[in-house]
């Protein structure tokens, strides 16, 4: 399965479970649809047969709240059998309404904003210290940005020279009340990265061959942290999702999931 069409099986997915579980968060997770179809078909090196794999790459999802896209990707990729989605956020499921690292494939346990990163880091860190030569890939919201555990960890990941951590911005630019803008601006983002002697590469974090170019430019150019800055939309795919602060909250009723798949597509 391509890129292109792993992200929208992914996108499907996650629609049905928000609605089935009347739960929250489905925009973040439209938003970073795409940085995990083209991470997870194209970039990480893992084995869904053995998720515990010493040489697997690392990858965290910081911001712990937009999970199912992560449970759908990784039960798409055979790391757990599909069926097991429609217990999430059931009471007694292991698919929590925050991701669980009691998941297969799921490196860490995340809610509270601003731990995925250092965990990342310091998992980058000691892949150095045991000349390993698996990677670190974080993602991470923008609203999480605001965090100072984030900026700690950059420091010291551009200190340290960690050129095996790759960091995403999902920068959708709303956060949980309200823009990015409004609420704490991040500008100028870029130019802040770069004085924490990390690379940074600005892209459509909705174009895959964006997506690739900007992975691949990391596994090529070492001698620094990469970050790169995803700029994304919140609710991307679903027309009245889109850019709309409402869906970090809502979950769709039955005539809004059937015209999300309607626009999501096959």
């Amino acid at each position: 399965m391509d890129s292109i069409t792993f992200a929208r099986q992914i996108r499907k997915t996650s629609v049905k479970m928000v609605h089935d579980a009347n739960a929250s968060h489905i925009g973040g997770a439209l938003s970073m649809a795409d940085i995990l179809a083209v991470l997870y078909t194209d970039i990480l090196k893992y084995d869904p047969q053995n998720p515990a794999w010493d040489g697997r790459d690392r990858f965290i999802l910081s911001k712990g709240h937009a999970c199912v896209s992560l449970y759908a990707a990784l039960a798409l990729k055979g790391f757990f059998p599909t069926q097991q989605l429609a217990t999430y956020g059931k009471n007694g499921s292991k698919l929590l309404c925050h991701i669980s690292h009691h998941v297969p494939g799921v490196e860490f346990s995340a809610g509270s904003l601003g731990h995925g990163l250092p965990f990342a880091v310091g998992i980058a860190l000691a892949a150095k210290r045991k000349h390993k030569d698996f990677r670190s890939f974080v993602v991470v919201g923008d609203g999480e940005m605001d965090e100072g555990s984030n900026w700690e960890a950059l420091m010291f990941a551009g200190h340290h020279h960690l050129n095996n951590l790759c960091t995403i911005i999902d920068y959708n630019k709303i956060q949980s009340l309200g823009t990015t803008e409004e609420v704490m601006t991040l500008e100028p983002l870029a130019d802040k990265l770069k004085a924490f002697n990390c690379r940074v590469i600005n892209i459509d974090g909705h174009n895959h061959t964006e997506l690739l170019t900007a992975f691949r430019q990391f596994e090529a150019e070492p001698g620094q942290p990469t970050v790169i800055i995803a700029n994304t939309i919140k609710g991307k795919g679903v027309s009245y999702m889109e850019n709309n602060l409402a869906w970090h909250y809502k979950s769709p009723n039955d005539e809004q999931l059937k015209t999300a798949m309607e626009e999501i597509g096959q």
